[in-house]
């Protein structure tokens, strides 16, 4: 029998995420934007959607989504591309509106944050108050979820968008985590959800009716992790100076990829996704590595590090595709690769020679 899952402290959470970050705020710039789908990135054959504007995604385009296949869903999508020094700084408007109410702000990339307010009488009345100044010092909306923990502030900002607000209680909790589709929660990816189905596990109240031990047979080490949120479970604290250890991209290809050239064009899509990671949390890195994953599921990685942080995609991308092509010819097809930067420095600070370089 298990364990009781220890409760974990009560907090006021509250999760703000901006709506459609950057195609919103090239919609505010240009008003012949507004009201059509806009994508954000890079329209050439090998281009990544950065951002897509709610217009586009009733078509089906997502964000890292290639822009070949988003064109496809949407002929008349407009591709601008992005400026990261503008979202930068429409990102520092914001975080001064956090720092108003709390010093607890957990940035997790520019367009969305994580803040303690444990200490105010309303959470809710914050998270209001948020909204309602971004709006009139922006021009810009944004969706807010507030909790008693991270796990469910973050799902709650997602609830209502755009331009949402839902509250989760701890007497909420529970049946908000049961009526849950397993695909929303986070760290469930289209691999691990389709396991999740064949084991019957379709919701929250699905996966809380396994025991840890039936957890952690399927699922390893993640399998705490899903016991603990299926009860609505997280101790996680919102924690101000957090620091992102690695930034990847990756991609599954069906059928396998068998020709070289295809694999290194695939590549392509995934260092564009790799970078338009990077650039949103404004990042440079030390370590580049490769992930590939043969038909047979057998992965294989490949690093490379240098003794200056990379801060542009030119260095990155021709690392990734050397290690690549020190993994050809395949023996098999291929169904994955991936890229991953690592040993992360402030990238603004390494691109401007702020930081010291020594290892």
């Amino acid at each position: 029998m298990d364990q009781p899952a220890e409760a974990s402290p009560l907090r006021k959470i509250i999760h703000v995420d901006m709506d459609a970050f950057f195609a919103s705020v090239e919609q505010r710039d240009d008003p012949a934007l507004r009201g059509r789908p806009v994508a954000v990135g890079d329209a050439g054959a090998r281009g990544v959607v950065a951002a897509a504007s709610y217009e586009s995604r009733v078509f089906g385009v997502r964000s890292a989504m290639p822009s070949a296949q988003a064109l496809r869903r949407c002929p008349d999508l407009i591709f601008v591309p992005p400026r990261f020094d503008a979202y930068s700084a429409i990102s520092r408007q914001i975080r001064a509106i956090f720092a108003r109410h709390t010093a607890l702000i957990e940035p997790l990339a520019l367009d969305e944050a994580y803040l303690d307010v444990s200490g105010a009488p309303s959470a809710t009345a914050i998270a209001k108050a948020i909204r309602a100044a971004i709006r009139a010092e922006t021009g810009l909306t944004a969706s807010a979820g507030v909790s008693y923990n991270k796990f469910l502030a973050k799902l709650a900002s997602d609830q209502n968008k755009p331009d949402g607000l839902c509250i989760i209680t701890p007497a909420k909790g529970p049946a908000f985590v049961a009526a849950l589709p397993i695909r929303r929660f986070h760290g469930v990816g289209p691999v691990t959800a389709a396991k999740m189905a064949r084991l019957g596990i379709a919701t929250g109240a699905d996966l809380r009716a396994k025991s840890l031990a039936f957890l952690q047979a399927e699922f390893g080490h993640s399998a705490s992790y899903f016991h603990r949120a299926a009860r609505g479970i997280d101790d996680r604290p919102v924690s101000p100076h957090r620091a992102h250890r690695s930034v990847s991209a990756e991609r599954t290809y069906f059928p396998d990829l068998t020709a070289d050239a295809a694999m290194h064009e695939a590549l392509d899509v995934v260092i564009a996704a790799l970078w338009t990671r990077v650039e949103r949390i404004g990042v440079g890195g030390r370590t580049v590595t490769l992930k590939l994953r043969y038909a047979g599921f057998r992965t294989v990685t490949r690093s490379h590090s240098t003794t200056a942080p990379l801060t542009e995609r030119a260095p990155v991308a021709e690392t990734g595709h050397a290690l690549l092509a020190g993994l050809l010819p395949a023996a098999q097809g291929v169904r994955l690769l991936g890229l991953t930067l690592s040993n992360l420095v402030d990238g603004r600070a390494a691109a401007e020679g702020q930081l010291d370089l020594a290892l």
